[in-house]
Parts: C-alpha cells; structure tokens; sequence
C-alpha cells in the first residue's frame, strides 16, 4: 500500500499554517508527523483528529497510490 500526504501539505499551505502548528493542534507526536512526511501509513485516528482540526474529509489530506 502506498498512500500520498500531498494533499494535506497544501491544504496547510492554502490554510497559512506549519506542519508544527497541525502537530501541537492534533496533539500527534513528532514521530507521527516524521511518518506523514514520508507517505508512510498513520492510525485512522490521527488522520480523524487532523480532519478535525482542519475541517476537511480524509479525502482532502490523503490520495491512495497503487504501487508499481
């Protein structure tokens, strides 16, 4: 399974917030938010509470890429 944050990144950017500011909102770990940097799979709940706090659907933060 591949899955791309890509989307999220620019929803911070459109939104003017930091990757650290998402951090300390969601109440994610540095670790966690290491593994988003690097497309890597996060519990449903952090992608919940990031929804949460960005007022968005998982759809809006993350795409499924099928690997090659």
């Amino acid at each position: 399974m591949a899955f791309d944050y890509s989307k999220l990144w620019k929803l911070l950017d459109k939104k003017k917030m930091y990757k650290e500011d998402l951090r300390l909102d969601t109440g994610m770990s540095s670790a966690t938010l290491a593994k988003l940097g690097k497309n890597e799979i996060v519990s449903m709940d952090v992608l919940a509470r990031i929804c949460e706090s960005l007022k968005c659907d998982v759809g809006d933060i993350v795409s499924y890429v099928e690997e090659k």
